[in-house]
């Protein structure tokens, strides 16, 4: 196992570089508050959002501030050669080779944690026991729960969301000036074609992508939960690929599967755990928010490129206006007598993402007459700084993404 550990953690030997990174301010800032805090923070979402990349830059900042090199432990559980292992065996092993004491302390970084068995009760150990700041990883948000309840106070989740559209310019080093603002349109296209996941936004790459869903469905889906159907679980992603933006019927869905609505109920919340997908609700009381029919988006315009091209532009932006909003605020669509408003929230913000279009007559009259404290409506790219001024009026744009577990994610619709 020596030699292993060595590999992860090259900072023990030499200097540590993290080369062409860009580093997501909005992350990074908000974790360098907790490196010297007591709390187990875990890092979630989409595999290969850059959950790892931000656990190193995290590592450059102790080693930055002066924190002995050999005090600071990497390992990715998922490793074969450590699946055997549990994380004291680790650990152990970790301070034999340094001579490192009980109660000197120790910076635990593990990525894909949920490989280990009964990690919740082993990191509650590690964190009752011993002086250590632990980060951790998952690609899904089921296997975050903690129904024991072993890490409550003990815990901070942060799920990571693909690039924006302003992070994808910083990452791709585009650089608009004011008088050249309408060039924003035409990047925009770009950047629903690319995504925003950071490996394929530096080499566009389509059979990327593809590999990245097949890789999801394969391992986090079918193999871990057992499932037989490879394919019928990428015929169900892509259905709702084509259903993206839009209210879904698990009734219909079923019926093209050849499955029962509860074993397609079953399959749909897979894919919202995995991040695959994301739903929204309808607003109004309880039983409507629970039992309403909701609404389909994809976790990133690119992936949703792959299935229905360069059809429906509208469904992009809106797309892109949820992925924005969904963490900062409790979200909703509106849906009174058979007319739609896209996003209501539970502060009584209305908004409306018309690219490139307007308003039907009904829908104008819903708009300016539902009860509000705010009305904005958003209809070009251009106008995208409109949602950030709510975001920041808010207070809530720097704190901590939500994941989807802890917004009571209910899969039932009706039919």
């Amino acid at each position: 196992m020596e030699e292993l550990l060595y590999q992860y953690n090259p900072w023990w030997e030499d200097e540590f570089e993290l080369k062409n990174i860009f580093e997501r301010t909005r992350y990074t800032q908000f974790l360098k508050q907790y490196i010297d805090g007591k709390h187990i923070i875990f890092l979630t979402g989409l595999r290969r959002v850059g959950k790892t990349t931000l656990m190193k830059i995290i590592i450059r900042e102790l080693l930055n501030r002066g924190i002995n090199r050999t005090n600071i432990l990497y390992v990715s559980v998922d490793d074969y050669l450590l699946l055997q292992k549990n994380l004291f065996e680790i650990i152990n092993e970790y301070k034999k080779i340094h001579k490192i004491r009980t109660d000197e302390k120790v910076y635990l970084f593990l990525d894909e944690i949920t490989y280990q068995a009964d990690y919740h009760q082993q990191l509650k150990n590690l964190y009752d026991k011993f002086n250590i700041k632990i980060f951790a990883t998952s690609s899904s948000s089921s296997l975050l729960k903690d129904k024991k309840a072993f890490l409550t106070g003990r815990a901070i989740t942060v799920e990571i969301q693909p690039l924006d559209f302003d992070e994808y310019k910083t990452f791709k080093k585009i650089i608009i000036k004011k008088r050249d603002d309408i060039l924003n349109e035409a990047y925009f296209k770009d950047y629903i074609r690319e995504g925003g996941l950071p490996e394929n936004v530096l080499n566009p790459n389509r059979e990327y992508l593809m590999n990245l869903i097949d890789d999801i469905i394969q391992k986090d889906i079918t193999a871990f939960r057992g499932l037989k159907n490879h394919q019928l679980m990428r015929d169900f992603y892509t259905l709702l690929m084509e259903r993206s933006g839009k209210q879904y019927s698990i009734n219909k869905i079923a019926n093209i599967l050849k499955i029962s609505p509860d074993t397609a109920r079953r399959y749909l919340n897979y894919f919202v755990e995995t991040y695959l997908i994301h739903l929204l609700p309808r607003w109004g009381k309880t039983n409507e928010k629970l039992l309403s029919a909701k609404k389909i988006y994809a976790c990133d315009l690119g992936i949703k490129h792959l299935f229905i091209g360069e059809r429906d532009l509208g469904s992009y932006f809106e797309n892109y206006l949820y992925l924005k909003l969904k963490n900062q605020k409790d979200l909703y669509y509106l849906y009174e007598g058979g007319i739609e408003i896209d996003f209501y929230t539970s502060d009584k913000i209305l908004i409306e993402s018309k690219y490139d279009s307007e308003l039907t007559e009904k829908q104008e009259e819903m708009f300016t007459t539902y009860e509000a404290k705010k009305r904005i409506l958003i209809d070009s790219v251009r106008k995208l700084h409109l949602l950030d001024e709510i975001l920041n009026e808010s207070n809530r744009y720097t704190r901590p993404a939500l994941p989807a577990r802890e917004r009571s994610v209910n899969t039932e619709t009706h039919t």
